[in-house]
This record gives C-alpha cells, structure tokens and sequence, in this order.
C-alpha cells in the first residue's frame, strides 16, 4: 500500500510531492511536508506517533490488527494531533459502511447478519480491520457487542444460530485485493450489500485525499465518513436523506 500511494501521488506531481520511509525509519526521520501517511505495521506505532507529535504533523494511519491498547495510544494522541483513522480508504467501501448502518435499522431484529470477506493468500490478518469495522456497526445498530456477539466462523455442532449474533467469515486467497459482503437473512427473503476492490490504487487515492483534508483540521480523531461529510447524513425524520456532494478534492 505504501507503494501505491507513492505511485499514485507521482501521476499528480504539481498535487502531490512525497518522500517515503519503512516503519522501522521513521522515528528517525526529519518529517516536513502536509502531513504523514502510515500503510505499515502495528509495531511501528510507538515511533510513529512520537514522530509525527514532535514535527506536529497530521496522520493518517491505514494500517489495521491494533489491539486496544495501541488503539487507546491513538486517542491519546489525537488529543494534540489531528489523526485520520480508517479500515479502508477506499470512497465504496465508506458508502458500504453508510449503507449497512441505514440497511441495518430499516431491516429491525427479523434479519440475521453475517460478514464475509476476502483477500489475497499474504494477508496476515483476519478478519480484515474493513470486516472488523463492519461488525461494529451492525454491532451500534442493534445494541449488541462487537466482541462478545461475533462468530468467527463455524465448525462442529454450534447448535442453531441464535438472534444476538453477527456471523465472520475470512477468505485467503491467490491475488484478492479486498471483498466484503454483508448479508441481511429473513424467511423468506434475503439483501447483500457486496463490494469489490479490483485495484489498489482506489485505497491509496482516499488516503491522499484524507491527507489533504486532515491537513486543515484541528487536532481529534477521525475517519474516513468524516473525510466524506458522510457524518450524520439522515432527513430531520430520520430517514435516509439525499448523500450530501463530497468535499472538493
């Protein structure tokens, strides 16, 4: 990923100018420019963090498997720097987020819920950080836990699928960029909001574009809804209201 954003920042240089570093360099680094963009690893936050507050320079971390305790590292310093945080850049992905939280409330407690997503075989996590934040969301929509009501997978006598439950399913393999569907299952009848990635370089276009807008905010965290105006995006009735046009590039 790190690649595709340097790739995709070169075809618009008098946008874009980027200087790259590994994960294991950048505490090192003396780090100018807008803003930092982070497709490493988790072991690589520490220095990371503690970089990009010495410089006072924006983040925007892609990197996903954070355990709470790295994910309570980037509230904390969220509170001097403003961080974009996201599973996924990509702009469908962010729609298909937006579409499970309505589809989710529509739809009420008749609908069981799954989430299967795939990927490429050198894929180290699993579910991906995209899944995992699928999960939270029909998760908020519901009043279950993102925890303590997923089922990873199934195998053996599980005995019936039971009403708090929000089913996880990985796929590894050959050279997947990235696909997620989540289903909604009644009697009856059945709804699967499904997106696929076929490039990169997708994810690494919103990264650059999330740089670009995180550059001119206050310190806080944020995602990639925000980077969208996707924030809050109902009618006064609280249906689904018209999508809001984005912010200019």
């Amino acid at each position: 990923m790190g690649q595709a954003v340097v790739a995709c920042a070169g075809r618009e240089p008098e946008r874009f100018r980027v200087a790259a570093w590994q994960a294991r360099d950048v505490g090192a680094a003396a780090i100018e420019g807008d803003a930092v963009i982070d497709f490493s690893s988790p072991a690589a936050l520490p220095g990371l963090l503690a970089a990009c507050q010495k410089a006072r320079k924006p983040l925007v971390i892609g990197t996903t498997g954070f355990d709470p305790a790295a994910r309570d590292a980037i509230a904390r310093a969220a509170h001097t720097l403003p961080i974009v945080l996201a599973a996924n850049f990509s702009v469908g992905v962010n729609a298909l987020f937006w579409l499970t939280r309505q589809a989710a409330r529509i739809l009420g407690l008749e609908f069981d819920l799954e989430v299967v997503e795939a990927h490429h075989r050198l894929k180290k996590d699993a579910p991906s950080g995209t899944a995992r934040r699928l999960v939270e969301i029909l998760a908020e929509a519901r009043g279950l836990s993102a925890e303590a009501d997923a089922r990873h997978g199934r195998h053996g006598l599980v005995g019936a699928r039971g009403r708090q439950e929000i089913g996880v399913h990985s796929v590894r393999a050959g050279d997947v960029v990235g696909e997620h569907t989540v289903l909604f299952a009644s009697v009856g009848e059945r709804l699967e909001l499904v997106h696929r990635a076929s490039s990169r370089e997708t994810f690494a276009a919103g990264a650059l574009r999330a740089a670009e807008w995180l550059a001119a905010q206050p310190a806080g965290l944020y995602d990639m809804e925000d980077v969208l105006g996707l924030r809050g995006v109902l009618s006064p009735s609280g249906g689904v209201g018209p999508l809001q046009p984005p912010p200019a590039p």
